[in-house]
């Protein structure tokens, strides 16, 4: 009796347990929550695996056959479960290689008088019970390797965030296909040994015949072998040659060097017009009576609109890209003039006739031009622009440099090699507030990568938004956003010897900026800045880059 209440709880128990999981599959969980991915997979993993019980019972129960010939019937079942392993998985990956569907499709001309020959055993094999076990154990393998898989991603999510690391996973997945093919053919193999197990006269009947053609056997195994080698070996190699093109290739800008620079020196182009412009506002807005500057870093790097470019259009010519590159510019860049009238006063005096003075109050309006430049940064525009596949496309070949980092070698990405992570401001120096609270405020950003017009934490730095941020959030002194040139116009000029923690230097020469001011860091003390680099750092200025770029020492007013 209790062994059948038992059994009965048990059933009741497994029925809830696939109700569970059948709900988890339709996108439902008993808290009303959506599954997460891992839920899915393992939901995956216990279907095969009770798919898998279910097919090797029915074959441990299966009554041995009688019938002649089977034999026969069951190496071309083994042989056929092979041929449709191997093709499928060719199958997968052939659109994506040419020179793979090329030789598949050779390789199909050649066997299609053997599938006649086997098309009539394949049938009958099809349904047999150690060919769902085989099926069965396949689906359990790949399940239980995406669910291994999805608890990998969830204890490093690191994997899922870097696109490097998703793309090495892909690689190394495609890799185990040679693997998997090999252990399906042993699968099958196994399956075929426990059929002929439940079939005690057909395994004497079969014994029989080897004995009596032993040589014709082998020929045909060896032969059987033999095709089956070459045909692997021959749609095995375009593979691996075209996998390894592919990884090269899928990171490497396609176009011509010449195009490439091209198209850059085209959008550089757009922002020195616009630097232009900025410079002759007041020639050509000629009629105000005041100017007020709130102007973004304009630059770009080279690489992240290559790779962008290159993502997007594969290859291309500087002339195809011009429409492009247009759009780009005006979603990155946005150039407003406000226009602010406020009303004064002034005191005149007059004369009378007997040369008497009077005075007067006089209102008068005033006129102010604010001219603000938002620059959104590139980065940060091209990701609106990208799908998903294009974006790791992206990242990869930005991190990589297209495979040409000698296409733009010069440009400004951190200047100096020496750096100082370690380094600590002298007690001394800290004794001044102003300075205290100005180095307080740039330590939280130590490490931060440098970013082509960036401004705020939220999108990284370059180097005068880096300077404009700490002086403004410190509460030191309030510096508008504005370019490297832009803060030097705003500071008294401080000799060398006279330099203190606190002041700002500047530099000139580290990349090609149009201005004299191309970098700007603030000084420290003991010939050390801390600056926006690649990434945010201290930095001795003392080095040969920075001695052979340096322009000046300055001080804001009031500092």
């Amino acid at each position: 009796m209790r062994r059948e209440e038992k059994a009965d709880s048990d059933k009741e128990q497994g029925t809830h347990s696939k109700e569970a999981a059948s709900d988890c599959a339709r996108g439902k969980r008993p808290d009303g929550k959506k599954p997460d991915k891992m839920e899915k997979a393992q939901y995956k993993a216990d279907k095969a695996g009770r798919k898998l019980e279910s097919a090797r019972e029915k074959l441990a129960s299966q009554k041995p056959q009688k019938r002649p010939g089977l034999a026969k019937k069951t190496v071309r079942g083994v042989r056929a479960e092979v041929w449709f392993y191997t093709h499928n998985k060719i199958h997968e990956v052939e659109h994506e290689n040419v020179g793979v569907e090329g030789a598949h499709k050779s390789e199909l001309v050649a066997e299609a008088g053997t599938r006649k020959l086997v098309r009539f055993a394949r049938r009958r094999y099809r349904e047999h019970p150690a060919r769902r076990v085989a099926k069965w154990e396949r689906k359990e393998t790949a399940a239980k390797a995406n669910l291994d898989f999805q608890k990998m991603i969830k204890e490093h999510p690191e994997l899922a965030s870097n696109p490097l690391s998703r793309m090495a996973q892909k690689w190394k997945l495609k890799r185990r296909y040679a693997k998997q093919a090999g252990q399906a053919a042993k699968q099958g193999t196994r399956a075929a040994k426990k059929t002929t197990a439940t079939a005690g006269t057909f395994t004497k009947r079969a014994v029989q015949a080897v004995a009596r053609h032993p040589v014709f056997i082998l020929i045909i195994l060896v032969l059987f072998l033999l095709f089956y080698a070459l045909s692997a070996f021959s749609s095995l190699i375009p593979m691996l040659g075209s996998g390894l093109v592919n990884a090269i290739s899928g990171t490497s800008y396609a176009s011509a060097d010449s195009d490439l620079l091209g198209a850059d020196e085209d959008y550089a182009a757009l922002e020195n017009d616009l630097k232009q412009k900025i410079a002759n506002i007041e020639r050509t807005h000629s009629d105000y009576d005041e100017y007020r500057y709130n102007v973004d870093e304009i630059g770009h790097n080279p690489y992240e609109l290559t790779s962008y470019l290159s993502a997007k259009y594969h290859s291309y010519t500087r002339t195809e890209i011009q429409g492009e590159l247009q759009e780009v510019f005006e979603v990155q860049y946005e150039l407003t003039l406000t226009e602010e009238v406020e009303i004064r006063y002034r005191t005149e005096t007059s004369t009378d006739a007997d040369g008497n003075e009077t005075s007067e109050e006089v209102s008068y309006e005033y006129y102010i031009l604010h001219v603000t430049l938002k620059n959104r940064t590139l980065p940060a525009v091209v990701n609106t622009r990208l799908d998903m596949e294009q974006k790791e496309i992206y990242f990869v070949m930005q991190e990589l440099k297209g495979n040409k980092p000698y296409l733009w070698e010069g440009i400004y990405t951190e200047g100096g090699t020496e750096t100082e992570p370690g380094y600590q401001i002298p007690g001394e120096a800290l004794s001044d507030p102003s300075f205290a609270a100005l180095i307080g405020e740039a330590e939280k950003y130590l490490g931060y990568p440098y970013v082509w017009g960036g401004s705020s934490p939220s999108t990284s730095f370059d180097c005068s938004g880096f300077v404009c941020w700490v002086f403004s959030n410190s509460g030191v002194h309030n510096l508008p956003r504005t370019t490297a040139q832009g803060i030097y116009n705003q500071c008294a000029r401080v000799s060398s010897a006279d330099a203190r923690p606190g002041d700002i230097i500047f530099f000139t020469g580290t990349y090609d900026s149009g201005v004299p001011v191309s970098h700007v860091g603030i000084y420290v003390g003991n010939n050390m800045m801390i600056h926006c680099g690649n990434p945010i750092q201290y930095a001795s200025i003392g080095t040969s880059y920075w001695q052979q770029h340096f322009y000046a020492f300055g001080r804001l007013s009031g500092n």
